[in-house]
């Protein structure tokens, strides 16, 4: 399996965590739950009527983590990467070794992705459809991709395609993730 790492704890990252998760991979989440979500009320996320932005984002960090993601307060300071390793340094761990990133953190990224030497242009990140960079195994997504055009829903989408590209990409083949309900196999 992969070790992947999200850097960014919002609807992005958390997506992204929750589908790699979900497939068995090893899945760190690095944030400091310190997302816009704190400040939002969500009355246009589909699936949910309404809720306020911090109990969206205790409910996502606790599904992520009950499918056995690592979700880790801390703040990623340094990316480098060595060979077909990518590691990732924190104010809190020792450094964390990952074959794949996903960069999910808005502004604070930038920092991170120019590190990686990904060009940062009006604030944006470009990707490919499927949240590609082009480092290879680097993503990015919601607000270093879309800053002036964030929104929840969206960010949660682009985080669920670029778990799907990894699933892919591991898998040797198109992954779709889809269960099927209890009695109807």
């Amino acid at each position: 399996m992969a070790r992947i790492v999200v850097v960014g704890d919002g609807p992005g990252g958390l997506s992204a965590a929750l589908f790699l998760a979900k497939a068995g991979h090893e899945v760190t989440v690095f944030g400091q739950d310190q997302t816009p979500m704190h400040y939002a009320q969500l009355h246009n996320y589909l699936g949910v009527p309404d809720v306020a932005g911090p109990d969206f984002q205790r409910a996502a960090r606790e599904q992520v983590a009950g499918l056995g993601a690592d979700v880790v307060a801390a703040e990623v300071t340094d990316l480098e990467g060595a060979g077909d390793t990518f590691i990732v340094h924190t104010n809190t761990r020792p450094p964390t070794p990952t074959d794949y990133l996903v960069l999910a953190g808005g502004k604070s990224a930038q920092p991170l992705a120019r590190r990686l030497g990904l060009s940062v242009t009006d604030g944006r990140v470009g990707v490919d459809a499927e949240y590609r960079t082009p480092v290879d195994r680097v993503y990015a997504i919601g607000r270093l991709v879309r800053p002036d055009r964030s929104q929840a829903i969206i960010s949660a989408g682009a985080g669920a395609v670029a778990a799907l590209d990894i699933l892919s990409r591991e898998a040797g083949t198109d992954v779709h993730d889809w269960d099927t309900p209890p009695g109807q196999d």
